[in-house]
């Protein structure tokens, strides 16, 4: 993918995509639009269209944001240590893009243990073909 500079992001994206998917920003528990999805498709990420994950790995974790326990693929995201608001936390990248997407942790359920939580403002989502 072709690097864009933050004014062509800022162009391409609604402020609070920009924010959270360009500045690594949070959006409010329980007010993504995806959060409550339950139908079959593809999240892909935001910025470049990258499928991250797929509707069979979503799951209800009650934190308040879409959560995964297992990515679309093993090279879909990268991932950085996050040592902000005096936290340690190991953040969830697009692979592609290097847009914000979250973060994961240990706490999820089998068969993989992660809870890969994101912003649901950094995910656009494609219906399964029917």
């Amino acid at each position: 993918m072709t690097k864009l500079t933050d004014e062509q992001w800022q162009q391409k994206l609604t402020p609070e995509q920009y924010r959270v998917c360009r500045t690594k920003g949070t959006e409010s528990p329980f007010s993504g639009e995806l959060l409550d999805n339950t139908e079959a498709g593809t999240y892909s990420c935001v910025c470049c269209g990258e499928a991250l994950f797929h509707s069979e790995s979503k799951f209800d974790a009650g934190c308040g944001w879409p959560s995964f326990f297992e990515t679309a693929n093993d090279t879909c995201v990268r991932y950085e240590t996050d040592d902000s608001h005096g936290m340690r936390r190991v953040e969830i990248m697009c692979n592609n893009c290097e847009a914000h997407l979250g973060h994961v942790f240990d706490d999820g359920p089998a068969p993989t243990g992660k809870r890969y939580c994101l912003n649901s403002v950094a995910l656009s989502f494609e219906l399964k073909a029917q």
